[in-house]
């Protein structure tokens, strides 16, 4: 019998019902013969003794009796303070965020595993079934930092209907936001200058990945931009997406959102400074 199986409940009533008076060996012979060991012999014994023949018939819990590692429900209800904080202001609220927010408050911060389950349990996090495993992601990233730049623009509306636009430049591998750059419109001036930005705070990048927006990296169309003669002096080489497939900026689209997602909680603001 393996160590796993449950003890048929007939063997374990014969256990229970051992005559005192049993002759020497009979136990190991029995043992024997049922492929059970002597230590779960007089364990199924011990209970009979003590609880009586009933209690002995049923395997008991293997759960531990204590859990020195269960969370505190202080820990949880902090955890979804943090959590309620950082989604009141904008600001991302995953369990990597939560996680490292509370660290920097000196707060006894859980796992993101951990917070990831009492999100659950608490019912603040957002169900998404439709969701693929993260078994079945397939990540697709540059090896080191500085091996590609991303850089893309999005509107934003200021008080009185007015519009701007926002350059955000992104490292591929890291997502680390290198630079952004508010301007009246989409020009090449504001591209340079945003590239200029991100290479005095981070140094030149291999390659930098853009749309084929005429201020951007046109060479689709025919004819160089500002920023493309810009940054191929320094050596950095210029690439594209397909035309109509921003899922080849997926990166930077999704930095979009969580950029929106805080703005949304700021009063509309009346100027680019």
């Amino acid at each position: 019998m393996k160590s796993n199986e449950p003890i048929d409940p007939r063997l374990r009533l014969e256990i229970a019902q051992w005559p005192e008076d049993a002759p020497r060996g009979a136990v190991s012979t029995f043992c024997l013969t049922n492929e059970i060991s002597r230590k779960t012999f007089y364990k199924i014994r011990a209970i009979a003794r003590k609880q009586g023949q009933a209690a002995a018939l049923e395997p008991r819990s293997r759960r531990p009796q204590h859990s020195p590692r269960q969370l505190d429900e202080q820990i949880k209800d902090e955890a979804v303070k943090v959590r309620a904080a950082l989604e009141a202001s904008g600001l991302d609220h995953g369990p990597i965020s939560v996680h490292d927010k509370m660290k920097s408050m000196g707060l006894d911060a859980p796992s993101t595993a951990a917070l990831s389950r009492i999100f659950r349990e608490r019912d603040v996090a957002r169900a998404e079934p439709r969701k693929k495993p993260r078994a079945a992601w397939r990540r697709f990233v540059y090896p080191a930092p500085n091996a590609c730049w991303q850089l893309d623009v999005t509107e934003y509306v200021l008080t009185g209907g007015r519009k701007c636009v926002i350059f955000q430049l992104q490292d591929d591998h890291s997502r680390l936001a290198v630079a952004s750059l508010v301007s009246s419109s989409e020009t090449s001036e504001a591209a340079v200058a945003v590239a200029k930005k991100g290479i005095a705070a981070r140094g030149v990048p291999q390659r930098l990945l853009t749309d084929n927006g005429r201020a951007l990296n046109p060479s689709r169309l025919g004819h160089h931009s500002q920023l493309f003669i810009f940054m191929s002096s320094l050596g950095v080489e210029m690439i594209t997406g397909k035309p109509y497939k921003p899922t080849t900026q997926g990166k930077n689209e999704r930095f979009h959102q969580t950029l929106f997602r805080y703005l949304d909680k700021q009063p509309i603001a009346s100027t680019m400074d």
